[in-house]
């Protein structure tokens, strides 16, 4: 866990205001509160990826709370599915994964 000034050091491009806004908008969303925020290492790379999209691929700060959401939506369906593969790793049977391996593998509808 990391405090704003550590931050502000750590991202070389990131200015005050624009993370102050950043959380105002609840796009970063660090522990504690105003003059106290703890930012976890999610929060780190939440800022990354904002700059990212912002300074490289330039993508205007009123399209990116549409970005956002349809990336976190992207990152929570991986972690969803990573949990059904371990889940189904755990409790299918043998026969059942390789059942399960052909008709992924199949591209027919």
């Amino acid at each position: 866990m990391t405090g704003i000034e550590m931050l502000m050091t750590a991202v070389a491009s990131l200015q005050r205001d624009d993370l102050e806004r950043w959380i105002a908008n609840q796009w970063v969303r660090p522990d504690g509160q105003p003059g106290e925020y703890v930012f976890r290492e999610i929060d780190v790379a939440r800022v990354t990826l904002i700059l990212e999209l912002r300074d490289e691929l330039h993508i205007d700060e009123e399209m990116l709370p549409v970005v956002l959401s349809l990336m976190d939506q992207v990152y929570d369906l991986r972690r969803r599915l990573r949990r059904l593969d371990d889940a189904i790793a755990t409790i299918a049977p043998e026969n059942v994964r390789r059942e399960l391996v052909a008709y992924i593998a199949d591209p027919s509808p």
